[in-house]
């Protein structure tokens, strides 16, 4: 069977018992970054043997993965923080695992969205998850699509983009919207800046940004 394992997006506390009894117990670990896993494995002592699947590499090796699983070998994936699948790799592995009848079952844990929505004081009985925005092609009128909905919508952003991101939200959306950015969630200098978008955009373009970045935005 294939197990899916949520890891710590930056406390490595932020783990379950049994997600560690799992990464012990299984035949193979999947990372998406092995030197980045490795650092969890070691720190809690956990020798299981580590490959490497990564959104480069994961349509070459799916198929491999999936004739061991049906050999019999248990496996356990992950990302490099949060749960696989959530704007990581997983999807395709664990779709063809079901086409092939190969059990799945993923651990609940840690994924960085939900601290942030939770504590973003906006509406978060409704939430539309949009990760990340495209990059070039289509986000001007993905941003324009989204200034009608109602719902809270949750974002993930790079530091290098955050500032370009808020300004077209106050061009393309609102600059008087409500919103709440979380940076470093679980981290030593996590921090969360909340107010409408134009003045939270003039906070970091003075501040600087750096670590992971989930951004909350009120609905319309």
């Amino acid at each position: 069977m294939l197990y899916i394992i949520p890891t710590p997006i930056g406390n490595l506390k932020d783990i379950t018992v049994r997600a560690l009894d799992v990464l012990k117990e299984v035949d193979l670990i999947l990372a998406e970054d092995t030197r980045q896993t490795k650092k969890l494995l070691n720190h809690y002592e956990i020798t299981t043997t580590i490959d490497s699947l990564h959104q480069h590499n994961e349509h070459k090796k799916v198929e491999s993965i999936v004739d061991k699983l049906s050999a019999g070998i248990t496996i356990a994936q992950v990302s490099d923080a949060g749960t696989p699948g959530i704007s990581d790799p997983g999807f395709l592995l664990i779709r063809e695992c079901l086409k092939y009848d190969i059990r799945v079952e993923c651990l609940p844990g840690a994924t960085a969205f939900v601290p942030a929505l939770v504590k973003s004081g906006l509406p978060c009985d409704k939430f539309v998850f949009e990760g990340f925005l495209p990059h070039k092609k289509g986000r001007q009128t993905r941003l324009k699509e989204l200034a009608t909905e109602t719902r809270t919508i949750v974002f993930y952003e790079s530091p290098y983009r955050l500032v370009k991101t808020l300004k077209q939200f106050a061009e393309f959306i609102d600059p008087e919207r409500q919103v709440s950015v979380s940076r470093e969630l679980t981290k030593i200098y996590e921090e969360t800046k909340n107010g409408t978008v134009s003045d939270v955009a003039d906070y970091f373009m003075q501040k600087g940004v750096k670590g992971e970045i989930v951004i909350i935005l009120k609905g319309a």
